[in-house]
């Protein structure tokens, strides 16, 4: 009897665990199919609209790891989806079940609930302030000083979604350290975190610097990671671009730390090995610098940086020059790099095939730099090419303004400028503008509305000055139409030699042959004028 009993309490016992255990394989297989399901978009409408959210929380709390891991991935799949999804994830209260859940279980649940959060913070700043309440800061920090680099990944992921939205400064010190780390995903997202914090203020970058991310993300830039190459130029970008109106001695010293660290010359090397989108943060970085000082701008040039950025202008779709608005030392730099006509080469071609605020937005960085550089011009035979009458009106009339500095003040300057044709230039300028606005006025007569139309104008008060340094009678050679007009007063004293000679005839008096003129003494010595 007792062994029957026992054998009968063996086989109830078998039953019970084999209920159990089915049990336990129909969530695991649900809720590894739901987690299936939720990584096609298609599927994410039905899903809430089966209410998924109420069947995924309880699980997060299972016994089973693997459920608990399955559950967090099909919630963070659904969250990723949209704003509105991370809205269901947050009133659901599920948040909090997952920041508690972070510091208890294994390293690849800690890796799903970090890309739940993730997945929330990223829409929005509302979202990524409801992550922040929920106590993740934290354990997302707690999960930097893992061992395994995937949570360490994972978690320094979050923080950069967080840090998109909302700077929070208290993550630097453990996430900065992690830019020596070996892992190159690992990394990726350090650098991207950083560059999040560091973008918000100044206060916040200053925070990164003091941080000691340099010399290393600087070590970055040659990473043999494209993602960790590209994240760590837009880290020192976000570093350097906080304007210097706001606190001009901090900004000045982040920049000059970038310089005091070997920075430029980093940047410069990353520019010339980029190519595409991954040279802009490069780019932008050098122009911030530049834009400083007069001493940043030089150590820039002294980098050889200007020869990377003009070749940026010809084979990329951003233009980022600040080198020449300080001295005229910097703008012959890019004068000779033959930047000018390839600013105006982007100016007066950008955009026609581009539609909306890009090409918009480079046209107008490209003309701010032109006139930025003509401003501080000097070089007269780099400012030659540009003096058209094709060259936009409002980049011409700063062209002409620079040769009416130069001219009058420098005797080889005058000259060159006529044997290289720059004169007559000057001439058929005046005359096209001053047909253009005679026709837009409606002035009677094309060649009075031509003469008098740019009176009062800048760029005709330019023209002046540079006229005022020459010769009357040199100005009007080179001017449009004087050939016509020397031909038509030879003309009309042919005919009226014919007519003279005709009247001669009628009278019966024939012409008397001319005599030579018997010439004094005293005018043979004098030289014979001829007058035109």
């Amino acid at each position: 009897m007792a062994g029957s009993g026992a054998a009968a309490a063996a086989a109830n016992a078998r039953v019970i665990v084999s209920v159990f255990e089915k049990y336990q394989k129909e969530r695991l297989q649900f809720v590894q199919t739901v987690a299936d399901l939720a990584s096609r978009e298609s599927n994410i409408e039905a899903l809430q609209a089966a209410g998924v959210m109420a069947l995924l929380r309880p699980l997060l709390l299972d016994g089973v790891p693997a459920i608990q891991h399955a559950a967090a991935l099909a919630l963070g799949r659904l969250a990723n989806y949209s704003a509105d999804m991370a809205d269901a994830v947050v009133d659901s209260d599920i948040l909090p079940q997952l920041v508690y859940s972070l510091a208890e279980q294994n390293r690849f649940y800690k890796k799903a609930a970090a890309f739940v959060l993730r997945a929330v913070a990223k829409h929005s700043p509302e979202l990524a302030r409801s992550v922040v309440d929920s106590g993740a800061l934290n354990a997302l920090v707690s999960c930097l000083e893992e061992f395994d680099p995937g949570v360490k990944e994972a978690a320094a992921w979050a923080l950069g979604y967080i840090a998109r939205h909302n700077g929070d400064s208290n993550s630097v010190t453990f996430i900065a350290p992690l830019l020596a780390n070996t892992d190159s995903k690992l990394r990726r997202q350090v650098c991207s975190a950083l560059s999040q914090i560091s973008k918000h203020s100044v206060d916040l970058a200053e925070t990164v610097v003091d941080g000691e991310v340099f010399p290393g993300v600087l070590n970055c830039l040659k990473d043999s990671d494209g993602y960790v190459r590209k994240n760590a130029a837009t880290l020192i970008c976000e570093i350097a671009k906080h304007t210097p109106e706001v606190r001009q001695s901090i900004e000045l010293n982040l920049a000059q730390l970038i310089v005091s660290s070997g920075g430029i010359a980093a940047v410069v090397d990353y520019v010339n090995e980029s190519r595409g989108n991954a040279m802009l943060p490069g780019i932008m970085t050098l122009g911030y610098i530049a834009a400083f000082s007069e001493t940043l701008a030089l150590s820039v040039i002294v980098a050889k940086g200007v020869p990377p950025l003009t070749n940026a202008l010809v084979s990329e779709s951003e233009d980022h020059i600040k080198i020449g608005r300080h001295s005229p030392d910097h703008a012959k730099t890019l004068a000779d790099n033959a930047v000018l006509p390839k600013l105006l080469h982007i100016l007066t071609s950008a955009g026609g095939g581009d539609v909306g605020e890009t090409g918009s937005d480079l046209k107008t960085k490209a003309k701010r730099a032109l006139k930025c550089i003509l401003e501080k011009t000097l070089h007269l035979e780099a400012l030659e090419p540009l003096l058209d009458s094709s060259t936009p009106a409002n980049i011409l009339k700063y062209v002409v303004a620079q040769f009416a500095k130069i001219l009058p003040n420098n005797v080889a300057a005058r000259r060159a400028f006529v044997t290289s044709g720059g004169l007559q230039r000057i001439q058929e300028i005046a005359n096209s503008l001053g047909r253009v606005g005679a026709a837009q006025t409606g002035a009677a007569g094309a060649s009075e509305g031509a003469a008098g139309i740019l009176n009062g104008t800048k760029i005709g008060e330019y023209i002046r000055v540079i006229n005022e340094c020459y010769p009357e009678e040199i100005v009007r050679y080179y001017s449009p139409g004087y050939s016509a007009t020397l031909l038509d007063k030879i003309e009309e004293f042919s005919r009226a030699a014919r007519g003279g000679s005709v009247t001669a005839m009628q009278s019966g008096s024939p012409a008397s042959p001319a005599k030579p003129p018997v010439l004094s003494d005293q005018t043979s010595q004098q030289p014979s004028a001829v007058a035109v």
